[in-house]
């Protein structure tokens, strides 16, 4: 082999190590979690789902339970897993909350497959952080569906189950187009089909699943609700704007789309389904760089351009849409429809305290994350 195929060889080498290698400590690093003391148990779904066990599709479930009877919420985080202010949520209630009544189920990876890399040719950081009072906290910045690496090939064409409706080849990995799953089928069918056994077997009375959209999407800053949830969504929506200042509407959920949580859930069991997105100025396509700072600060010149020309669905200000408010609207919203859900069901009520949408933006997110260095080893956990 001549000198130049050698060189031309070591720099195919050099190229590939100098991105496999951040890839791999990525695929690897695992986010510490410090769960409120009110934490009861930490299980895998693949406990509704064998089949799951040992996969990249047995995620973590933390269970919290009241001293008090009542009903069950299972609130569902990182379908989407470039949707960061959706998991950032779960691990705020996961290492601050309490509960009065009933139970209160957590997954902060959903689609933990979507957390182990970042968008390809997206321009994403692999990891988001954020100041607290004792240092950066550091979470991984994901994809929207599972890895390739952990489901392929994909399809020319997607058929959903059991409707038969024609989905995009690139829906055969996302989680939320495979509802209500299948036990032998892709990986996300077998996901979802788990978590429906544990809605069914469990009982659970409602099912929250956290996004993020665009702003210049329709459907954001929203409550997706379908028939049956939907006088609780309303509620919930009257009382955040009258009472906590910041709007987030209701949209209906559409029969004629088959595999989304907010369709499927209530189709294919007895619990009342809503799906929360908050509006998100870095998954925008026209918004500049893709950094670390756009995702907790929201503000984009590109951004506030379009909102001067009408072209958005919320409002844009000089505050941006920032992590706190992102966050801390997903709680309040939460905890809202719990409450219309309670005084509708006494016998059912789900009572909870976690940080709301106030407290959240005047303090900053880092204020409620617990120092992992000053707490035993035996609380930690890692996702």
């Amino acid at each position: 082999m001549s000198w130049y195929k050698w060189t031309m060889l070591g720099v195919l080498l050099l190229l590939l190590l100098a991105g496999g290698i951040p890839m791999a400590i990525q695929r690897n690093y695992k986010e510490t979690v410090v769960p409120s003391p009110a934490l009861t148990d930490v299980f895998k779904l693949s406990r509704y789902f064998a089949d799951l066990e040992g996969t990249i599709g047995d995620t973590n479930v933390y269970e919290f339970s009241g001293s008090e009877p009542g009903g069950k919420v299972l609130i569902i985080c990182g379908t989407h897993e470039s949707e960061v202010s959706a998991m950032l949520t779960g691990f705020l209630f996961i290492e601050n909350l309490q509960v009065q009544a009933g139970t209160v189920y957590v997954i902060p990876h959903f689609n933990y497959s979507g957390s182990l890399g970042t968008q390809p040719s997206g321009g994403f950081p692999m990891y988001y952080t954020f100041e607290t009072e004792w240092g950066e906290k550091k979470y991984r910045v994901g994809d929207r569906g599972l890895q390739p690496l952990d489901q392929w090939p994909d399809p020319d064409v997607f058929v959903h189950y059991p409707d038969g409706q024609l989905l995009s080849y690139i829906d055969a990995r996302n989680t939320n187009r495979s509802w209500p799953g299948r036990p032998n089928g892709l990986m996300s069918e077998k996901i979802t089909y788990a978590a429906m056994e544990m809605i069914r077997n469990e009982k659970i009375d409602v099912v929250i699943d956290l996004h993020e959209a665009e702003t210049m999407f329709p459907v954001t800053n929203c409550i997706v609700a379908p028939e049956d949830s939907k006088r609780y969504a309303i509620g919930a929506a009257l009382f955040v704007k009258g009472r906590e200042g910041f709007e987030s509407h209701v949209e209906p959920s559409p029969s004629n789309f088959r595999g989304l949580s907010h369709r499927e859930v209530g189709d294919y069991s007895d619990a009342l389904v809503f799906l929360l997105e908050a509006p998100c100025v870095h998954l925008d396509q026209i918004s500049g760089p893709k950094t670390n700072e756009l995702m907790m600060v929201g503000k984009d010149p590109f951004i506030e351009a379009a909102g001067e020309k009408g072209l958005l669905f919320v409002p844009i200000d000089e505050t941006g849409w920032t992590i706190e408010r992102r966050v801390g609207q997903q709680s309040s919203v939460i905890q809202e429809i719990l409450n219309q859900f309670s005084k509708k069901n006494p016998e059912r009520q789900i009572l909870l305290t976690v940080p709301k949408y106030a407290e959240v933006v005047e303090k900053g997110i880092g204020t409620f994350f617990q120092d992992p260095e000053k707490v035993a080893e035996n609380r930690i956990r890692y996702e």
